[in-house]
């Protein structure tokens, strides 16, 4: 980009806006199924953004400037300690950001003698990998059923040490949308002496209303006997705008250790609540709008909807050949594999019907899967997307799995990345046939195939340059 020299109509830069976004995924309309939460109520987002933008150059860094923010956050982060058990919060800027508190009080609520460490299930999202790889917390991974995909209770208690700062349970993990044994968890990590982290980001805000709702759905939330702290997104299943989390603390002082304050410096006084200073309270305006435009009728409702859709999916997928649904998902997120098509061409064939079905690599014996996270406005839309999988299944059969050139896996688990500039390793990407540069909705299948083929390091180092390679 080159700085215009002179400024821009609003109209022209409206256009400019709409040519960018001409090959991004809909952020509404249910066909998307990852990234976005969409209520089927375009009056609940209007509130939302108005309200974002209301707040949006209000500065949350210092809250006896501003008031509002204080009230707000009280209001907010209120009502899902009443949900969810009670408690202290803050207001984060997403599940990451709520997780990397709930690591940093952990570690400095508990000295340790050596280095601090964690126990966490396989399925947990990786921001608790980038939280330990931040604040020097080693992460000891526990497995799961092969079958339930549920953490192993033993298998965390053979992970805690004396410098075990924390035990992490998912309701759900992510990726099979299953509610590790959270009770069992909690306890053993009290006998221990150990904080107990409940990452519920995905369905903190879902998982009561599923209950109301009908849905057998078991404890999991800070009312639960030895859960510590508990990470619940809002712009998830709450349909905040993006970047709307809290964190809630069983107790004030844990959640005194999750802030950070310095003096060591002669300028403005230093506190901060969250990793971030300076922020927008935009965030925090849009999560107080749509709480208040949606209220525990409308909350309700879309749960009634999400679990209606969940179920109609699950069965649906079920009865379509070569599929098969993976665990009994206690949410309304639903994955799904196959032994007879690759899953990673289906991905690409339901995209080029104009919907996204999230690709899941291979991990710890669990196998490649299609991801779909099922919201208010899926119900509407569950036939036509059972429609779409059956018609991309059927498809990917008949095109067989993606074709690797032969070698390249075992070139790509060769090479030495550190010799490679950008330049020269999109170029190599180019000569199997992926465009790193290029427009429009890529085909993934080649490249989820050469990543599934390769060890967790590995991928890591190709995917962190794949992302250099696109922002060059």
């Amino acid at each position: 980009m080159s700085l215009p020299d002179k400024g821009r109509s609003t109209s022209e830069l409206l256009a400019e806006i709409a040519r960018l976004r001409r090959d991004d995924l809909p952020v509404r309309g249910g066909k998307v199924t990852a990234y976005v939460y969409d209520t089927g109520r375009p009056e609940v987002h209007e509130a939302a953004a108005r309200a974002y933008f209301e707040m949006l150059e209000v500065n949350t860094l210092d809250p006896t400037a501003f008031p509002s923010v204080v009230e707000m956050e009280k209001q907010v982060v209120g009502a899902v300690a009443d949900l969810l058990g009670g408690g202290s919060g803050i207001f984060t800027s997403g599940g990451t950001e709520s997780i990397m508190l709930a690591v940093k009080a952990a570690r400095d609520s508990r000295p340790t003698t050596g280095r601090p460490r964690m126990a966490v299930p396989v399925t947990a999202h990786p921001a608790f990998h980038k939280a330990a790889h931040y604040l020097g917390v080693v992460v000891d991974a526990v497995e799961v059923d092969p079958v339930t995909f549920r953490a192993s209770v033993a298998g965390v208690e053979a992970a805690v040490t004396d410098d075990t700062v924390l035990v992490v349970a998912s309701a759900p993990s992510y990726p099979q949308g299953v509610i590790d044994p959270v009770a069992e968890i909690a306890a053993l990590a009290a006998a221990r002496g150990v904080p107990c982290h409940v990452d519920a980001c995905v369905g903190g805000w879902l998982l009561p209303w599923l209950r109301e709702a009908g849905a057998d759905v078991p404890p999991f939330d800070l009312s639960v006997p030895g859960v510590t702290s508990l990470s619940c997104d809002l712009h998830k299943f709450g349909y905040a705008p993006k970047g709307a989390s809290v964190v809630l603390f069983a107790d004030p002082a844990l959640r005194r250790r999750a802030y950070f304050a310095s003096a060591s410096w002669p300028g403005y006084t230093v506190i901060n609540a969250t990793v971030q200073s300076s922020k927008s309270a935009g965030p925090l305006g849009g999560a107080w709008a749509t709480f208040q435009a949606l209220g525990r009728e409308g909350y309700l409702e879309l749960g009634r909807n999400t679990l209606a859709a969940a179920r109609a999916l699950r069965e649906g997928v079920a009865k379509i050949p070569g599929l098969r649904v993976l665990g009994d998902a206690d949410s309304a997120l639903v994955a799904f594999g196959s032994d007879e098509v690759d899953v990673f061409v289906l991905s690409d064939e339901a995209r080029r019907r104009g919907w996204f079905l999230q690709p899941q690599l291979s991990y710890a014996g669990i196998p490649a899967n299609i991801h779909v996270t099922v919201t208010g406005v899926t119900l509407r839309g569950v036939e036509a997307m059972l429609e779409v999988i059956a018609e991309s299944a059927e498809a990917a059969r008949e095109r067989g799995p993606a074709r690797l050139p032969e070698g390249l896996v075992e070139l790509i688990a060769d090479l030495d990345l550190d010799a490679l500039d950008d330049a020269a390793f999109g170029e190599l990407a180019a000569s199997v046939g992926v465009d790193l540069g290029g427009s429009g909705q890529p085909e993934m299948a080649v490249v989820n195939a050469v990543l599934d083929a390769l060890p967790a390091d590995r991928r890591e180092a190709i995917l962190i340059r794949f992302l250099s390679v696109i922002y060059s």
